[in-house]
Parts: C-alpha cells; sequence; structure tokens
C-alpha cells in the first residue's frame, strides 16, 4: 500500500471590526471543510482594525487540529499584502524594521502568524469588502456583532 502525504483543504475567511481606531474591536472567522462550517469570533476593549484582522487568521489556524492546506480569503490589504508582496520577509531581513526604519506595528501578531504559517501550508486571497461575498459579509457581521454586544461603554457607576 502506498501512503501519501495528505493535508486537509480549509477554506477560511476572515475579518475584522474596530469601534473608533483604537477602540472596542472584533474579529471573526469562518472554516469551512467539506460540509463543516465553523464559526468563531471575539472581542479586545482597546484594539485597532489591523490588529483584529490579523488575529482572525491566526485564532483560525489556531483552531486547526493538524496541518492543513489553508486558503484564507481576507479583504484586509494590510494582511494580504504583507504576505503576498512578502513585506514580512523585510521586516525579517531588516530587523523587524520598516523601510523607513521604523518598527513594524503589530510585531506580536506578526510572529504568532508566521508561528501557525509553519504548521500549515498558507494561502492568502484578497477578497473585496462589503461586496457581495457570503461569507466575507458573514465574517464582518459576526465581528460587528461582538463588537455591538460589548464594546458598548459602561454607563455611570454608582447607586440611585
Amino acid at each position: 500500500m502506498i501512503r501519501r502525504n495528505y493535508m486537509k483543504e480549509i477554506a477560511v475567511y476572515t475579518d475584522g471590526a474596530c469601534s473608533g481606531n483604537p477602540g472596542p474591536g472584533g474579529w471573526a472567522c469562518v472554516l469551512m471543510y467539506g460540509e463543516h462550517v465553523k464559526e468563531l469570533s471575539g472581542y479586545e476593549p482597546e484594539t485597532t482594525n489591523n490588529r483584529m484582522e490579523m488575529l482572525a487568521a491566526i485564532e483560525a489556524l489556531k483552531k486547526l487540529k493538524e496541518p492543513c492546506s489553508v486558503t484564507i480569503h481576507s479583504d484586509s490589504a494590510y494582511l494580504v499584502n504583507a504576505i503576498n508582496q512578502r513585506w514580512i520577509n523585510n521586516w525579517l531581513r531588516n530587523g523587524w524594521k520598516t523601510s523607513t526604519r521604523q518598527p513594524v506595528e503589530n510585531q506580536d501578531l506578526w510572529r504568532e502568524l508566521l508561528v501557525q504559517m509553519n504548521v500549515h501550508k498558507v494561502t492568502f486571497v484578497k477578497v473585496k469588502g462589503h461586496a457581495n461575498n457570503r461569507w466575507n459579509n458573514r465574517c464582518d457581521e459576526l465581528a460587528v456583532g461582538q463588537v455591538k454586544r460589548r464594546g458598548k461603554p459602561e454607563g455611570p457607576r454608582g447607586g440611585i
């Protein structure tokens, strides 16, 4: 019997949302394998939209129980271009500095993303945000929902 190295092919859609930038934020992802669909979302009380976009991709990859071939669909040019246009390779080569010698923002999340990308075979695909893409729209709904449910400022404290 011949054994082949087979990796499950997973499609992932991601999105992030932020009320203010920085401000309360939400992230969401939809993972699909065959007929299986799993939705994940979360909240951060003080963050940026870029961090939420990145965290959605990281959380999706962390959820996988074995190495997989993953296509991540994102409307974040920041995330997709950093990988596909190899900005991240330059940042690594330059000691996490940009071309203008400034520290790269969100290094903690970029480092975690790289860790996850070493486990899985990951491809990033840019999708148009707020367009007619069912799964991108669903991620947006979930991420915004996290902000609306949990990101409201607290009212005055104390008794009457």
